[in-house]
């Protein structure tokens, strides 16, 4: 295990080191979710578009995700395995780029941010292929970026960004199908029938 945390340690420092002046601010602003609120935009319009009325239930879905996601991973996950973030590493003190100082928290697996948009990303790309096929492009690119600018930062190993992007892709997809087991799929059987010919 400790191997695998050295070689994590190693890859966060490559990462982290990959920055230039003009990329900070850019990095900063693309960690804030605000910074989001046009793609959210769109995603409340394309949520609408395909499924009208029962949109409410669509979004209640998306809360359902998020707030599963958030609370495994900040409330369960970091107090259960208190790994420090590189930031407050000891053995990676001056060595590390902090273009938005220290994070809030001390612990960092797994990273919430990563969960977060990627259960949304599965949870929304299961809802929304049917009729917009490259959804999921979008979606995961969303939330590689948000995430990778976590690394970029300082404020999260390589490692916390994969199990949070894993732990999210199961929450969105296991909510996703307890969903359509709830509708008993009458989502998608409308969206069929909406979908132009």
């Amino acid at each position: 295990m400790q191997g695998l945390e050295a070689f994590d340690s190693r890859l966060f420092l490559w990462l982290n080191g990959l920055h230039t002046d003009w990329l900070d601010s850019v990095m900063i602003a693309v960690t804030k979710m605000w910074v989001w609120i046009p793609l959210y935009a769109l995603l409340l319009y394309l949520v609408i578009k395909q499924y009208g009325k029962r949109s409410l239930w669509v979004l209640l879905a998306v809360g359902v995700v998020i707030l599963c996601s958030d609370q495994l991973s900040a409330h369960v996950c970091k107090p259960l395995f208190h790994r420090l973030r590189p930031c407050y590493s000891p053995d990676l003190e001056g060595l590390i780029h902090l273009p938005n100082g220290l994070a809030g928290g001390r612990y960092g697996f797994v990273s919430s941010h990563a969960a977060n948009t990627f259960a949304v990303a599965a949870f929304l790309t299961a809802a929304l292929r049917q009729r917009y096929r490259g959804i999921g492009w979008l979606l995961f690119a969303w939330a590689f970026i948000s995430s990778y600018s976590r690394i970029y930062i300082g404020v999260h190993y390589p490692g916390d960004i994969l199990a949070g992007a894993a732990l999210g892709i199961l929450i969105g997809l296991i909510i996703w199908k307890l969903f359509t087991l709830i509708f008993k799929n009458n989502l998608n059987r409308r969206a069929d029938l909406d979908t132009p010919k």
